[in-house]
């Protein structure tokens, strides 16, 4: 059996190191977790003992090592096809994959000035900019449940996968910011909130001092 170590952040602010470890935990595959302390002086230093980028998540497995958060979750998907980490239908797939990459490369103006904080709260009005990228999410949200037809469970595309877990930082943010949103959204906040493995992850996340 593979031997699988992710290597993650603070779990407090680490948005990018929470999509891959709640991906993991749906794969249903048992790992090793590293915890590396983010914005020390010897940050840098202790994340190059693992990833050749520099920067948190990794995982590594064998020989390899993977230094992506969406390379990870797409290796992943690769490794364990029976957890139907992307939506089975084609279509409903090619959208999961397009808002991902969409949540990968963009937002810019929300993740500067609302980074992922699990654990404040501290409402905050948002600016122009923020509030096209809010409307732009919930459009996003509402296509993927109208694949999925929510005939198979209330995450974006039926079942928890890549895609949920690619927004659940974003999930955060809504809630430390007290981001108004509508009640579908507001619905599928609860839901992603609830789900046993944030939760996990969010409990840690109080328990962190840094």
């Amino acid at each position: 059996m593979t031997d699988y170590t992710l290597v993650i952040g603070n779990k407090n602010f680490s948005s990018w190191s929470m999509r891959p470890w709640l991906v993991m935990k749906a794969s249903g595959a048992p790992f090793t977790e590293i915890n590396v302390k983010l914005r020390t002086p010897e940050s840098k230093a202790d994340i190059l003992k693992y990833s050749p980028s520099g920067q948190v998540p990794a995982l590594k497995f064998g020989q390899t090592t993977v230094w992506d958060s969406l390379a990870i979750c797409e290796t992943l998907a690769e490794h364990f096809p029976n957890a139907n980490l992307w939506p089975s239908d084609p279509a409903a797939r090619a959208h999961a994959r397009s808002i991902c990459a969409e949540m990968h490369s963009g937002f810019a103006a929300l993740r500067q000035k609302h980074p992922v904080d699990m654990t404040a709260r501290t409402p905050k009005p948002m600016d122009d900019d923020v509030k096209e990228i809010v409307t732009r999410i919930e459009q996003l949200w509402r296509e993927a449940r109208a694949h999925s037809g929510r005939s198979k469970g209330n995450y974006l595309y039926g079942a928890f996968g890549i895609a949920d877990a690619f927004y659940a930082p974003v999930v955060s943010r809504f809630v430390t910011y007290d981001i108004p949103v509508a009640k579908d959204t507001r619905n599928y906040m609860d839901i992603i909130w609830n789900h046993p493995s944030f939760q996990e992850w969010y409990k840690a996340a109080e328990k962190e001092t840094a």
